[in-house]
């Protein structure tokens, strides 16, 4: 559940991990799966292979990267490289196309290198990401020609499609609290049609859209561009990209900044496991004391227990009676779409939380909101995950490492996690049943230490709802010899976000290679003043 959410009604009526909430779960397991399939689906993954080093046959090595100016952008340049489908086997299968990207050093004559990036989600597009830190850290595009690509799965490189966007909008349509056992058999039903659906349209190339092999057309990437090494930079997911390419080719790296970092180390469900609690904390100790306290603007609640009860309320009255905000888009705001949008706001407080307050505001005087209003409302609320984004985000989070293929667990636990931590808790069920019955992986695991590699420096906010503090802390010891920016605030992304001192220490480092002596605290931007009226 590597993305937003949040939900609830005024006093829901939730199931407690209890007799009650067991005996759901052995209701709905039954019906979904037949007796002895959970214990056998546990054992249904591939055997994941060594992470060793793979010979790169001469026709992907002897390759010429044609630029040409981006077509969405001219001012960058774009080519293409064609690499494996399964690097461990390059001979089996069809080949994929990578598009890459970069811009070049503005002072060519005192180039160091290439700085490369990867995108988030997993899911994110790439390719165009260079020219915005070229444009926001002059002094960093000065000196490096900053590339990037995307990856495999995504965007402009071969793609993944499992279904239409009308399709993963009813995935995601209702209410994900409902914890009836007709409705969890619908979350359950769902998950399976959609892992179906990506089985039918991709089956010989999911097992493939794994990190571990994006990472290897990272470095044949680097060895078309002729560099012996790199620099890098990456962001949420993206630091797992990082971690791994720097443990599998140390002798690479030149420099790594790993900013909102995954638990790289360990597996994605046990990553996952934490958000649900990472994103109510976000919710409740951050954007609602800020809504509450800009209550003159708003007019949502005095304190944070007021404006939370507001949000409920609003939350329990779109269970029953769904708005439909974009005019002849046929989208309708319902409990599932709230929580949703509330999740992507709270990513960023600088922007996410203004918009999200005014869109919440307008909500409880729809009948009389402006025009401008209801548009923001149909911004905020309107949409969730594309289609391409959300295939590439189930292969890699399903694939990379294993999962527990027990629906009937998955049940119980995202009962509990729906009563304590409603906003992400709530919609555990569909992730999580999701990757249960993905295809199996022979994914490698890939294990990361810091053998062999300059000091890595790490950057994490303290309330990051997606890349969750303790997470952070996770990655950073087993990254040994790395040091760790903490910033206090909870955005997610922290380079270029609005710290000083975070930005200051990444360009030190960038530039000069210069670390902190140990690990050390930046003070976040301080929250935005509320939108104007």
């Amino acid at each position: 559940m590597f993305e937003l959410r949040k939900s609830r009604r005024t006093v829901p009526a939730v199931f407690a991990l209890s007799a009650v909430s067991a005996a759901l779960a052995a209701v709905v397991a039954a019906a979904v799966l037949p007796a002895g399939a959970a214990a056998a689906q546990q054992g249904a993954t591939a055997q994941p292979r060594p992470a060793t080093a793979v010979t790169v046959p001469e026709r992907y090595a002897s390759q010429k990267l044609a630029w040409q100016p981006c077509p969405e952008l001219a001012t960058m340049e774009c080519a293409e490289m064609t690499v494996p489908r399964d690097w461990h086997a390059p001979d089996a299968g069809k080949d994929l196309t990578i598009a890459v990207s970069r811009v070049r050093a503005s002072d060519p004559a005192h180039r160091r290198g290439v700085l490369m990036m990867a995108a988030g989600g997993p899911g994110g597009k790439g390719l165009l990401r260079p020219a915005g830190v070229a444009r926001k850290a002059p002094a960093i595009g000065a000196v490096h020609d900053i590339v990037s690509f995307d990856q495999r799965g995504v965007g402009r490189s071969t793609p993944l499609q499992c279904q239409t966007q009308d399709e993963l909008d009813a995935f995601f349509a209702g209410d994900f609290r409902d914890r009836s056992p007709a409705a969890v058999q619908r979350v359950v039903d769902n998950s399976r049609k959609l892992a179906d659906a990506c089985r039918a349209k991709h089956g010989d190339l999911l097992p493939y859209i794994t990190t571990e092999q994006t990472v290897r057309d990272m470095d044949l990437f680097r060895a078309l561009l002729g560099e012996r090494k790199i620099s890098y930079y990456g962001a949420s997911y993206a630091t797992m990209v990082g971690a791994y390419y720097a443990s599998l080719f140390p002798q690479r790296v030149e420099r790594a900044v790993l900013d909102s970092n995954i638990a790289f180390g360990g597996t994605w469900e046990d990553f996952e496991k934490g958000q649900p609690k990472s994103f109510q904390r976000r919710f409740e100790q951050d954007f609602l004391p800020w809504l509450a306290k800009n209550d003159a603007t708003y007019h949502y609640g005095r304190t944070a227990a007021e404006a939370k009860a507001t949000w409920e309320r609003r939350r329990s009255a779109l269970r029953d009676h769904p708005l439909s905000p974009g005019e002849g888009k046929g989208r309708t705001l319902d409990p599932n779409r709230f929580d949703s949008g509330t999740i992507q706001a709270i990513y960023d407080s600088q922007e996410g939380f203004p918009a999200l307050a005014k869109a919440l505001a307008a909500l409880e005087h729809w009948d009389t909101a402006a025009p401008a209003e209801r548009k923001l409302v149909d911004t905020v609320f309107g949409s969730y995950l594309g289609t391409n984004f959300f295939a590439e985000f189930l292969s890699v989070t399903c694939a990379d490492t294993p999962w527990n293929r027990d629906t009937g667990s998955w049940i119980r636990r995202s009962a509990e996690d729906t009563a304590k931590y409603p906003l992400m808790g709530a919609r555990e069920l569909a992730f999580a049943s999701a990757c249960a019955a993905w295809p199996a992986s022979p994914a490698p695991r890939v294990k990361v230490t810091g053998k062999g590699l300059p000091p890595v420096l790490m950057l994490n906010s303290l309330h990051d709802p997606a890349t969750y503090y303790e997470a952070a802390q996770r990655a950073h010891r087993d990254l040994r010899g790395s040091r760790l920016v903490t910033v206090t605030g909870g955005d997610h992304g922290v380079y270029l976000g609005g710290s000083a001192c975070a930005d200051g220490i990444v360009n030190k480092y960038l530039l000069s290679g210069e670390l902190p002596a140990r690990d050390v605290t930046c003070e976040d931007a301080p929250l935005p003043a509320p939108a104007a009226k």
